[in-house]
């Protein structure tokens, strides 16, 4: 095959080498073998015409040995393009069906929880929560699936709502583990919209924490969609400040929960009850199996 250059190439055995535009093959020759000029001799004016042309070339017959000239320069032919790996397919929504999946803690989930969502003191041990993964319809109107840790003893019943929830395509913005929870560091300008079940934490408003440990640490509270659901209190008061727009329950806005709705209707069928039925502040993304 032809070399990268577009000289052609010698077999393994035979060595191409260029002098003055000529190739020389060494392949069959002896190691004693040299290159020999012509034996003839030029009249003396071809002479002086040689000579005249020696300082652009040398010619077999000049004096001295042979001299390699380097061959006439052609570009080098465009290496073959390099093959990329294939590009990363965008991960595909799962199936159109409901699916939900209950099962003890993951050594590894359990490991990422100690010291942030879970700690010792808290009101309900690790071995007594369950993780769940729901599929659910999101925001783009795809079906997705994520995780949700609950108290083991009410499992059953998370599933059953988040069921309907899905035949119903009420839509979720995200199904995530619970974050922890920093007294003074919750950020009014947060934009993550996480519903979350199992959080070991204190009672949370609008206006800071409270003394006593929320149902979320027990693990029998969900918050639903907190950005279009905020915590409001009873003078009005929204903490998040993407979130206030929704003080207005009015609106009809995706995923916004609403009394009586299928939402509130589902979790009420299980025995839950809705934190925006409280009398003073509402907690509109609050769904408790104990009402508070």
């Amino acid at each position: 095959m032809g070399s990268g250059d577009g000289r052609p190439t010698a077999s393994h055995d035979e060595e191409a080498v260029v002098l003055s535009g000529e190739v020389w093959s060494s392949g069959n020759a002896s190691a004693t073998s040299r290159w020999t000029p012509p034996r003839h001799r030029l009249g003396a004016a071809a002479v002086v015409v040689l000579l005249s042309l020696l300082p652009a070339c040398t010619r077999p017959g000049a004096s001295g040995p042979p001299v390699a000239q380097p061959a006439a320069t052609t570009p080098a032919p465009a290496p073959p393009p390099t093959a990329h790996p294939a590009p990363v397919q965008p991960s595909r929504p799962p199936p159109a069906q409901f699916h939900a999946s209950v099962s003890p803690l993951p050594a590894g989930l359990a490991a990422q929880m100690r010291g942030t969502t879970w700690h010792p003191g808290c009101p309900v041990p690790l071995r007594e929560l369950r993780l769940l993964t729901l599929r659910y319809w999101g925001f783009d109107g795809q079906a997705h699936q994520g995780p949700m840790v609950v108290n083991q003893a009410v499992a059953s019943q998370v599933v059953s709502v988040f069921r309907r929830l899905f035949q119903v395509r009420f839509p979720i913005q995200q199904l995530h583990l619970a974050v922890q929870y920093l007294p003074n560091h919750d950020d009014p300008n947060d934009t993550r919209d996480y519903t979350d079940g199992f959080n070991c934490r204190p009672v949370v408003t609008a206006r800071g924490p409270l003394a006593g440990w929320s149902q979320h640490a027990h693990g029998l509270a969900i918050d639903i969609n907190p950005i279009e659901n905020p915590y409001v209190t009873s003078d009005g008061y929204v903490r998040n400040l993407h979130a206030r727009r929704y003080r207005d329950r009015s609106l009809r806005l995706t995923g916004m929960i609403h009394p009586g709705d299928v939402v509130v209707r589902a979790f009420a069928d299980v025995g839950w009850k809705w934190g925006g039925y409280w009398n003073d502040h509402k907690d509109y993304m609050h769904f408790s199996a104990t009402g508070r």
